[in-house]
């Protein structure tokens, strides 16, 4: 099993940037992708940025391409997802989650471990 625990949320205004950090204790984390997942009030968890176990792929959907980049550090089990040009429509608690087995795959239901989540607010 794995443990993972999120941070680096807050408040940012429009067009700023937050890095997120996704910290994997228990099993080593490269042995499971790991994906970011974001949920706004009322609306579905939706993926933001998944990374394969190596680093070496990643995928992101269409409104994160250009402004998020994930990326991870197996020495310290440590996966990050940095975010620039935030915008308000942006804000949601942001969830890290691990996949044990298969490929990157953006839906929810597949990801074995999650984490408590972080608010990302993004002001007008």
């Amino acid at each position: 099993q794995v443990q993972l625990v999120e941070s680096g949320g807050g408040l940012v205004q429009a067009g700023g940037s937050l890095r997120l950090s996704c910290a994997a204790s228990g099993r080593t984390s490269s042995s499971y992708i790991i994906s970011w997942f974001r949920q706004a009030p009322g609306k579905e968890r939706e993926v933001v940025a998944a990374i394969s176990r190596s680093g070496g792929i990643t995928d992101y959907p269409k409104f994160a391409k250009g402004r998020f980049i994930i990326s991870r550090d197996n020495a310290k089990n440590t996966v990050y997802l940095q975010m620039n040009s935030l915008l308000p429509e942006d804000t949601a608690v942001y969830y890290c989650a691990a996949r044990s087995a298969g490929p990157i795959i953006r839906t929810p239901t597949p990801y074995n471990y999650w984490g408590q989540g972080t608010q990302v607010t993004v002001s007008s």
